[in-house]
């Protein structure tokens, strides 16, 4: 289950190996930063997605204001008739709303519900949901005992893959008091990300450093998620879809992070020995886009300092994106929007959605108006891009980034 902000990334996430996408509206989903589709985009998206075999669930997952309900009536009416696969909704009112409006779609419960228990889980069964998503504080060994203790019928969704909440099932406060914009209404500032000190009651405006390392404190700020070396854990404990996190995330993320987990469970699910001699690579990749540290969080138990505590609020950027293939000319050169500076004798990488990467030397650019450049300073400037190896449509130019 891959995550998608725009059409765009929708459509790497398809080509790079989802099963499924969600995406959210203009309005009703948790990332109202997120660029989100319109109307007329998520019609494309959703019959582009089912062209190729792959199911749109369709974020609703708000805590919803009474004034929120007539707009969340309509746009339930809309993605009626869009016909998504599903809907991920946490309130129970909006869980009435869309289950009266639009009966045929099915319906996951959100994270945000805070779904810790079996009880919860077959409450929302009996409900009428098809899907829980289970909270991030469950252990494998609770996931392990609600799946035990619930209809078979009843899906498993939990997450494997991306930014953590320091806050329970992120019901957190911290962007609403300091900003006024609610993280339960898709506005998170992510204040848990900034760096803090401590104040002494009697001593006002006297701000003590709390030293975790030469760059600052930061307190709050939570590694990522990542259980790529822990596929057989996931699945033996019952899960029916593991969820990538990233709805605010780019096309190389996207590309990456899908490709990775496809590639790793297909071999697990051929021999667990080709899983277990592909880890390097499975490690390698994910650690190629941005990122901050890896944690396991709550899988195997209550987290310790080492991975719940944490050092700085800095990601880890290995690779920069240079652009997707969107045709191939005559010559051989691949036509791109590009996203990043590179130059003419550079070694780059062309990721393949098959799991190859291959190393190849820019061997020369062309602008659309047919003017040779030495290199390509612009963002978004369409450029026709000659190669030592070939890139096909749809693969993704990527490059080492430079240090400092």
């Amino acid at each position: 289950m891959i995550p998608a902000g725009s059409l765009e990334v929708l459509k790497t996430a398809v080509a790079f190996g989802a099963d499924a996408v969600y995406i959210g509206g203009e309005a009703f989903g948790l990332r109202a930063k997120a660029k989100n589709f319109e109307r007329d985009e998520m019609e494309e998206g959703i019959r582009f997605a089912h062209a190729h075999g792959v199911e749109v669930h369709v974020t609703a997952n708000i805590l919803a204001h009474n004034n929120d309900l007539p707009g969340a009536e309509e746009y339930f009416m809309e993605l009626k008739a869009l016909k998504p696969d599903a809907l991920i909704i946490a309130d129970p009112g909006m869980f009435l709303m869309a289950k009266r409006i639009c009966p045929e779609i099915d319906i996951h419960i959100s994270t945000q519900a805070n779904n810790t228990n079996y009880e919860t889980f077959r409450f929302w069964y009996e409900q009428g949901a098809k899907r829980v998503v289970s909270a991030r504080e469950l252990s494998l060994k609770e996931i392990k005992e609600i799946r035990k203790n619930v209809p078979q019928d009843l899906e498993i969704e939990s997450f494997i893959h991306g930014a953590m909440c320091i806050s329970y099932s992120g019901r957190c406060l911290l962007s609403s008091y300091f900003t006024g914009r609610d993280a339960n209404q898709g506005a998170c500032t992510h204040p848990c990300r900034w760096k803090y000190a401590v104040m002494e009651e009697s001593r006002p405006g006297e701000y003590f450093p709390v030293f975790e390392n030469d760059r600052g404190t930061y307190i709050f700020n939570s590694k990522d998620l990542c259980m790529i070396e822990h596929i057989p854990e996931m699945i033996e404990a019952g899960i029916d879809s593991f969820k990538i996190e990233g709805r605010m995330k780019t096309v190389l993320y996207v590309a990456t992070v899908a490709r990775t987990y496809r590639k790793a469970i297909d071999d697990y699910l051929e021999s667990e020995e080709k899983y277990r001699a592909n880890m390097e690579w499975y490690r390698a990749e994910v650690a190629k886009c941005t990122h901050r540290h890896f944690t396991t969080g709550f899988y195997f138990g209550k987290p310790d300092s080492g991975t719940q505590i944490y050092d700085a609020s800095t990601y880890v950027n290995e690779y920069t994106y240079l652009g997707t293939v969107e045709a191939v000319d005559e010559k051989g050169r691949a036509r791109i929007s590009q996203r990043n500076k590179f130059c003419v004798g550079d070694w780059i990488e062309i990721m393949k959605p098959d799991g190859r990467n291959l190393e190849t030397e820019v061997l020369s650019m062309m602008t659309e108006n047919g003017e040779t450049v030495e290199s390509a300073p612009h963002p978004k400037q369409i450029l026709f891009v000659e190669t030592d190896k070939r890139a096909d449509c749809g693969d993704i130019l990527r490059a080492q980034a430079s240090e400092g």
